[in-house]
């Protein structure tokens, strides 16, 4: 297989009114960015392509349209009346019934994430703008944490950011729901080196547990500089014993390969090492700053 999600198939067309609201990664739909967003696609296709991701599905920007006065919340966003546009999504329902289905086939606890489906184009990266629920549990919390999904995309960050980089007419949202692993060690890792533009290097930030603490700077990573086979040229360690061995450091050095050749560009991923030793891949989404 080799599917990309820039080149314009049937995987980017438009959604219809009867497009689903609720699609698992495994489905081929759930590729279409317009309705899954890009995290949702990405995630879609790396499934697609037998990587290793957990298994998940995803509420798609359909079910956010039905599930609210679409054309009076345009409105509300031509006026900049943000508090207008929170009131609308704050009532809005998710499609209850198909979610629990969903929900049904995956063990444990799931993280609950935006995937806007304007989001990581090759202008822009919207990551951080949305919110991201880790360990939620049982269906109640699954239904409340996608309404405060859809939420943040209209919090003042996110719409000052949207003003900037899209269109404040934008209110096409998706969210992800993902079955969670027990995360012994994770991180980011860069394909390129997006500080110093260098295309012959990676660079991995890795922490012990959950990745997240490392995306959102709440705590400070390991830094490893990688040649593109994987052997460590300078790392950055925060305590006296380094978060990943060589072989690990190899084993993301060539996932990185893969994913950047699947997705035709350099590419910002989100990885974890569960209590085994398996890599999961959690995300894959350009690099807009090379």
């Amino acid at each position: 297989m080799t599917a990309t999600l820039n080149t314009p198939t049937e995987e980017t067309a438009v959604p219809t009114p009867d497009a689903p609201l609720v699609l698992p990664f495994d489905d081929p739909r759930c590729r279409v960015v317009e309705l899954t967003g890009g995290k949702g696609a990405s995630l879609a296709t790396m499934t697609a392509e037998d990587l290793p991701v957990p298994p998940g599905f995803v509420i798609t920007s359909a079910a956010f349209a039905a599930a609210v006065d679409e054309e009076s919340l345009r409105e509300a966003m031509r006026r900049q009346d943000v508090e207008a546009a929170r009131a609308l999504v704050a009532a809005a329902r998710p499609p209850r019934e198909l979610i629990e289905q969903a929900f049904g086939r995956l063990e444990g606890l799931v993280a609950v994430r935006s995937s806007a489906c304007a989001e990581d184009s090759d202008g822009a990266s919207y990551a951080g703008q949305q919110e991201t629920f880790l360990n939620t549990e049982g269906l109640e919390a699954v239904l409340h944490n996608v309404v405060e999904c859809w939420l943040s995309f209209f919090t003042d960050r996110a719409v000052f950011y949207r003003q900037e980089k899209g269109s404040l007419e934008d209110v096409a949202m998706a969210v992800v729901v993902q079955q969670m692993i027990d995360s012994q060690k994770s991180g980011v890792l860069f394909t390129v080196d997006p500080v110093h533009g260098r295309k012959d290097r990676m660079v991995v930030e890795a922490a012990r547990g959950l990745g997240e603490a490392v995306v959102s700077g709440e705590t400070t990573p390991d830094n490893y500089t990688l040649s593109r086979e994987g052997a460590v040229k300078r790392s950055k360690v925060v305590d006296a014993e380094r978060v990943l061995d060589d072989a690990e450091c190899a084993a993301l050095a060539r996932m990185g390969r893969q994913l950047a050749q699947l997705h035709g560009c350099p590419q910002d991923i989100e990885w974890a090492f569960d209590a085994a030793g398996d890599l999961y891949l959690l995300q894959s989404r350009p690099i807009t700053t090379i």
